[in-house]
């Protein structure tokens, strides 16, 4: 399980999300016309933050930019593929990166390199737990994608952070999704700021996947409080709003 950690030891860390007025973070509110000057601000202000990485969960990664899952059979492991982290230089040299969370080694990929519209090539780095296979790894480094150990059943977010501060340098790492990403880093006293641009859209789904979202999986936690840093309006009637966790 986390621990608490000096936050001299990991990234700084902030959650920005695109959000409709009642808190979602996908759904029919993104297709609106009146979502689009959020979703340029929101863009924008990926830059105001100047991180080095952006953290995703596993659901977000194979949505928008794993190559799906993983084949369900994987060819043996090539030798003896060592169960320690794996850093590729050439990756690490690159300097900017997308973590993936992907603790049972699901994810499928044919490149450790991402190119998204607008944004700057990054490596990937997969976040696993001692529960992935020979197999698994001996895919990723296949394919060049570097990989941390970082929890034995369940993922270790500090220890996560810790490692992705000493092997790749990370100083400040953005994490965009999903819900139950965030709240887990969130219940863990790991998020420092909390961005969120809002569109003046309500999407009104039941469904749709929310800020935070427990999982049960995860330990038990109660409400996480904030305190109020900014609040911005921007053109197009959107909002942002910027919070620090309040202190426990």
């Amino acid at each position: 399980m986390s621990t608490r950690m000096n936050k001299t030891d990991r990234p700084f860390v902030v959650c920005h999300m695109l959000t409709s007025l009642d808190g979602k973070i996908d759904g029919e509110f993104f297709a609106a016309p009146e979502t689009a000057p959020a979703q340029a601000e929101y863009g924008r202000l990926r830059g105001f933050y100047s991180c080095q990485a952006t953290l995703y969960g596993t659901t977000t990664m194979q949505g928008s930019y794993s190559e799906g899952l993983a084949p369900a059979v994987l060819p043996p492991a090539d030798g003896t593929v060592p169960r320690s982290d794996y850093v590729n230089a050439d990756g690490l040299a690159l300097g900017n990166f997308i973590v993936s969370m992907d603790p049972q080694g699901v994810l499928g990929w044919n490149s450790n390199i991402i190119e998204k519209k607008n944004r700057p090539k990054a490596h990937v780095i997969e976040a696993l737990t001692e529960q992935v296979s020979s197999e698994y790894l001996s895919y990723l480094r296949q394919f060049g994608i570097s990989y941390l150990f970082a929890g034995k059943d369940r993922l270790d977010c500090a220890l996560l952070l810790q490692k992705l501060k000493k092997l790749f340098s990370i100083e400040r790492l953005m994490i965009a999704g999903g819900g139950v990403a965030n709240w887990s880093l969130l219940q863990d006293g790991l998020i420092d700021e909390l961005s969120l641009v809002i569109a003046p859209v309500a999407d009104g789904s039941t469904t749709a996947v929310s800020i935070f979202e427990k999982a049960g999986f995860l330990p038990p936690h109660g409400p996480v409080a904030f305190t109020l840093k900014e609040a911005r309006p921007f053109e197009g009637n959107g909002l942002w709003l910027r919070y620090e966790t309040a202190e426990p």
